[in-house]
């Protein structure tokens, strides 16, 4: 899928959500499924500066040059937005994920609905991808 079809389908999903505390318990429910981060990953270089809570993010080269993420938060609403944007961004190219406008964030009123600090780590979760997939489009 692309990922403006993977966003669309976010979307689909949340909107089927009227109230935000159901869409809220969404996130928590994401995060609470996603697969931990392996303990080598969680170090200096993988922590995302700028975030109220602690979250890593790990990138790997597939062989078909792809960019596949991994991530981890210590708490479960930030991990739950990690996971959407790794739901979005993994498994696409250098080039796709520095394309990417990822309008699903306003669109299902992620952006509107998180505390100033949540939404700083947010923008600086997606700058820490777009600066992984800049690193390899480079190298590329």
């Amino acid at each position: 899928m692309t990922i403006n079809e993977i966003q669309d389908e976010i979307i689909d999903e949340f909107s089927a959500l009227d109230d935000w505390m159901d869409r809220y318990q969404m996130l928590i429910d994401l995060g609470s499924e996603q697969e931990p981060l392996a303990d080598e990953y969680k170090t200096e270089q993988n922590l995302i500066d700028g975030c109220q809570s602690r979250v890593w993010v790990q990138c790997d080269k597939q062989e078909d040059g792809t960019l596949h993420f991994t991530a981890e938060s210590d708490a479960l609403i930030v991990k739950g937005i990690v996971t959407l944007l790794l739901r979005v961004l993994s498994d696409h190219t250098p080039q796709e994920i520095l394309n990417s406008d990822l309008y699903f964030i306003e669109e299902i009123g992620l952006k509107e609905h998180l505390s100033p600090t949540r939404s700083n780590g947010l923008l600086a979760m997606i700058k820490r991808i777009k600066a992984y997939a800049l690193a390899y489009s480079v190298k590329a």
